[in-house]
């Protein structure tokens, strides 16, 4: 399996794009940039598609017309930005090394997916796009994907976080989200199976401490989770752990990433890093 972090950023990725804090106005000095998280799977199944999206395609040499699969986290702007795809066809696109797309998403990525391409989106486009909707605790299967949605602590309505499984790779994608809910545990404890090959975890805040009501999390979240994911199984000594999503309010300098990495054994991604499992 390889997976492509194509952006690492949080909402206002970095530098902040209206702000002039130090740690912004250091970024813009240095040429420093995450930009909305994105991560791309195979070439074929995007997690998100954000508003940074046609950069992350220009910037990586990513052929998004071989996507076949969107999986929504959720419907806020930074990962939901559904009006480029009102340009996947027509004299916009030719040649699609995939022609169906498919998108999943819960019941609000759904709605708001509709409405914001409602104006636009041709109907021989809207053909070949299929909306699929998505609950926590319900698996959906599709190209050789299992997808088990979980349900994640953040502020928008229902939002998922996900267990990604193809060819006996297991991958937990944990962002945008606070603590799991225990509903989680209990639902991954019924699953089973093996330790997944790595986690992608939500580490907006770096070393700053969450308090219990956080729609984000930091390295002791990230730990916290991980331990319970070992008490269950579902994670081990072999597991890769790989933090993103940061925000510039955390200042994520590379001297901090770096302590990150010795301290809690996690590897900071950075737009454009590759991984294969």
């Amino acid at each position: 399996m390889k997976i492509n972090f194509l952006g690492t950023g949080a909402a206002e990725g970095i530098p902040a794009i209206f702000c002039n804090c130090t740690f912004c106005r250091k970024a813009r000095q240095e040429g420093l940039v995450r930009s909305r998280t994105q991560v791309l799977f195979d070439g074929e199944l995007s997690v998100d598609f954000p508003p940074d999206a046609f950069y992350h395609m220009a910037k990586s040499g990513a052929d998004f017309s071989a996507l076949g699969y969107v999986l929504f986290t959720h419907s806020h702007m930074d990962h939901l930005y559904a009006n480029d795809f009102i340009l996947r066809g027509y004299k916009y696109a030719s040649a699609l090394t995939v022609p169906e797309l498919h998108i999943f998403g819960n019941r609000e990525v759904c709605e708001v997916f509709c409405e914001s391409t409602r104006r636009e989106l041709r109907d021989d486009i809207r053909s070949t796009i299929h909306l699929y909707e998505l609950s926590a605790f319900e698996e959906a299967r599709f190209g050789g994907w299992t997808v088990y949605p979980l349900k994640a602590k953040h502020s928008s309505k229902d939002p998922l976080v996900f267990l990604l499984e193809k060819e006996g790779k297991r991958v937990f994608y944990l962002h945008d989200t606070g603590l799991l809910p225990e509903e989680d545990y209990e639902y991954l404890s019924m699953i089973g199976g093996k330790a997944a090959e790595l986690i992608v975890f939500d580490c907006t805040f770096l070393f700053d401490r969450a308090d219990g009501n956080a729609r984000h999390m930091g390295l002791y979240e990230n730990a916290e989770i991980f331990r319970r994911l070992e008490e269950l199984g579902l994670a081990d000594g072999h597991t890769k752990k790989v933090i993103t999503h940061f925000s510039h309010n955390a200042a994520p300098t590379a001297e901090k990433l770096r302590r990150a990495e010795e301290e809690f054994g996690v590897i900071a991604a950075y737009d454009g890093m590759e991984l294969e499992l």
